[in-house]
């Protein structure tokens, strides 16, 4: 069995970032985490251990912050929600991604100027809710997929992304906008991040070179789950897991070449031990078929 890696994949510099903060705090129980610091399940159980107040991103309110200090997590907040917690006497520590920060600057300049708002993303997730925190009621509006949109009766439309959207989904929506709103001036601004479209490209590449893609990240992460979704549309068989210890002897059995690809909130530590055991099952498989002579490559 022969596996290959991405050549661009894992946590992009405003997960590193965040996550270099936290690990900073010197008195971890004075400050909570204004939701999932990143989308990653050891991370998380990493801040736990440490002593980290953590909020569900659900409950992300004021009044369930009880620490003087405050975390707010590399997906954002919208300005509203940022004044009301100073307002409540509570001091910030902001490792807000820069990319998101400036995918919220274009949201609320877009709304300066006159256009409704359409924010491609998924509906729901924290980075969308920070995004249109900050824009009036009826003056915005959430889309998933081309086929959501509609007539907006605006003079004036503009289209943007959640970060981690994928580009090709984000322009489709833009030309439905285009075709169900003929008489308007639609302007699309692209604020899908870079690390989030260098690795999207990369999995292209390595796509057509593999049978099976290995996807590394947390189930809730956004921009994992599109790596994955990339996957199956592509007609390949997706693991997607969060960690080393969901690999399982067997699960490559009959497959040529393994693909693996980790979302912008993993961590090396992560990888590292996917890719051991990865080689690991690699090595059982040459064991167990001598004669096919695979060979292991990590490219």
């Amino acid at each position: 069995m022969r596996i290959i890696e991405a050549d661009a994949m894992g946590m992009c510099f405003g997960v590193r970032d965040a996550l270099e903060a936290a690990r900073g705090v010197e008195r971890p129980v004075e400050m909570t985490v204004f939701g999932e610091l990143v989308h990653n399940p050891e991370v998380t159980g990493e801040l736990h251990r440490r002593g980290f107040a953590l909020l569900r991103e659900e409950e992300r309110t004021v009044k369930n912050v009880h620490t003087p200090r405050v975390m707010i997590t590399a997906h954002g907040v919208s300005e509203r929600e940022r004044a009301r917690l100073v307002a409540s006497g509570k001091e910030l520590l902001d490792t807000t991604c820069p990319l998101v920060n400036k995918a919220h600057k274009a949201a609320r300049a877009l709304a300066r100027a006159g256009f409704f708002v359409v924010v491609a993303g998924r509906r729901g997730h924290v980075e969308i809710a920070g995004i249109t925190g900050d824009l009036d009621a009826g003056g915005f509006v959430v889309v998933e997929r081309p086929g959501e949109v509609v007539f907006y009766g605006a003079r004036r439309i503009a289209v943007m992304a959640q970060t981690t959207s994928v580009e090709p989904e984000v322009r489709a929506i833009v030309e439905m906008v285009r075709v169900m709103n003929p008489a308007s001036e639609v302007r699309f601004v692209n604020t899908i991040c870079r690390p989030t479209r260098e690795r999207q490209a990369a999995l292209e590449r390595l796509i057509e070179k593999v049978t099976v893609l290995v996807v590394v990240g947390g189930r809730h992460s956004n921009n994992t789950r599109q790596l994955a979704a990339r996957g199956r549309e592509a007609g390949r068989r997706v693991i997607h897991l969060e960690a080393a210890a969901e690999l399982r002897p067997g699960m490559f059995s009959g497959s040529d070449t393994v693909g693996m690809t980790a979302g912008t909130s993993t961590p090396e530590e992560t990888i590292q031990a996917v890719r051991d055991r990865l080689a690991s099952l690699a090595a059982d498989v040459m064991v167990s078929s001598p004669v096919r002579g695979p060979v292991m490559r990590v490219a």
